[in-house]
């Protein structure tokens, strides 16, 4: 760091910075709240989604008890063919959504397998779609974090090292030029009073 220079440009320099420092770190602060408070959102969604995925598979469980029948094979029943994630802008962060899913159900014959097999490819197809929702959502919830945790350490360097070091220094210079101030109005009486002794003599 450069060393603090004690004279009148040097004071005007730091007073302009923080000036500016504190004129920021208001919107800096507002920002870090609005990030904050979108982060509670998000992680709310996510206990959401993840309460309709919990009820999906208490419903299966409810509903199908006959999955637990063996020689019935529904593997690759339903899978999830494509999905799409836009980007969307949530208070000037960058966060994941999902834009479009295609969940397939395998063609089957309806006299081959029991009735029940349409309400399961139903269930799963929910199950996916859920799932796929949760883990996005997760995805916001950790950006939201990191988001929050850099905004916060900006907002700190404001407030604890840039402020407080602006004004300290201003503080120093001010000091500083007072002090020369008076050793040049002491010195000035002291010329004088030489001066004028001289003149006497």
């Amino acid at each position: 760091m450069a060393r603090l220079q004690l004279n009148k440009s040097s004071l005007a320099r730091e007073q302009k910075q923080l000036e500016s420092f504190e004129r920021f770190l208001p919107s800096l602060d507002l920002k870090r709240q609005q990030l904050m408070a979108e982060r509670v959102k998000a992680r709310a969604e996510v206990d959401r989604l993840q309460d309709q995925v919990n009820e999906l598979a208490q419903q299966v469980g409810e509903k199908l008890p006959m999955l637990s029948q063996r020689g019935i094979n529904l593997d690759g029943l339903v899978e999830l063919r494509d999905y799409k994630v836009k980007e969307v802008n949530v208070v000037g962060v960058k966060m994941p959504d999902l834009d479009r899913i295609e969940v397939a159900v395998r063609s089957y014959s309806t006299l081959a397998k029991p009735h029940w097999v349409d309400a399961a490819a139903r269930l799963l197809h929910d199950m996916i779609e859920a799932r796929l929702r949760v883990k996005i959502a997760k995805e916001r919830v950790k950006i939201f974090d990191k988001s929050v945790a850099t905004i916060t350490q900006r907002v700190n360097l404001f407030e604890k090292v840039l402020i407080p070091r602006a004004k300290a220094n201003i503080k120093k210079i001010r000091i500083y030029l007072s002090d020369e101030q008076m050793q040049a109005v002491v010195r000035s009486k002291i010329s004088k009073r030489k001066h004028a002794n001289e003149v006497t003599l």
